[in-house]
């Protein structure tokens, strides 16, 4: 269902400068409109940003695309991603053959993902919690996704990448934000590339915004 309008965006996709096949490849495995809410379905395959409830959305297409291919992961990669929300990312991490752990700190959004995971057998471990301090347990990681738009690049997600590993993490205010692009190179040393104008929803928790 809806092939040929997945084709259309990944072709879309490509025309504006997404290379890596293994992102191509999982986006067009991975069946966004079921992500996302029944009344936004007609609108699933538009390079657009969707509510999905609780004040949250689903990313834009082409900006799920240019963040994962930013990361310059290679299958079998661990990565962990802050901000499940729909679960979209995490699935198109899990169809490129990733090590995905996902945090979500909205625990309605975060059950109703879990499920769909489950229905979908997507295996990804999933947490209960505050993304900004990240998972210490299973790191490092070798990528580290944030989908929020965070005012600072938190401390803790820097040590929990693993050496030549890359964070990507959009960092601003609370309306606009920069992409961060973050290679460690050493273990307190790291070199940033930055993309401006993206628009996240708030990263919320110790390390990011205040809820209120």
């Amino acid at each position: 269902m809806y092939e040929s309008e997945r084709k259309d965006l990944i072709s879309k996709l490509a025309k504006n400068g997404i290379t890596d096949p293994l992102v191509l490849k999982a986006m067009m495995d991975v069946e966004r409109h079921l992500f996302v809410p029944q009344v936004m379905i007609p609108h699933a395959y538009k390079d657009v940003a969707l509510p999905i409830g609780f004040s949250q959305t689903i990313s834009q297409p082409y900006t799920v695309a240019f963040m994962t291919q930013a990361l310059r992961l290679k299958p079998g990669a661990k990565v962990l991603e802050i901000g499940t929300g729909s679960g979209y990312q995490a699935a198109v991490l899990y169809k490129m053959g990733m090590r995905v752990y996902s945090i979500e700190r909205q625990s309605d959004i975060f059950l109703r993902t879990q499920k769909l995971f489950d229905e979908l057998g997507i295996r990804v471990v999933t947490r209960l919690g505050d993304g900004t301090i990240g998972w210490n347990e299973f790191s490092p990681f070798e990528g580290i996704i944030v989908t929020a738009g965070s005012p600072i690049v938190p401390v803790n997600l820097k040590k929990q990448l693993d050496k030549g590993g890359r964070l990507v993490i959009p960092v601003g205010d609370r309306k606009s934000q920069t992409l961060q692009i973050i290679t460690k190179t050493g273990d307190d040393s790291f070199i940033a590339e930055e993309v401006p104008k993206f628009a996240f929803v708030p990263l919320i928790g110790r390390e990011g915004w205040s809820q209120k």
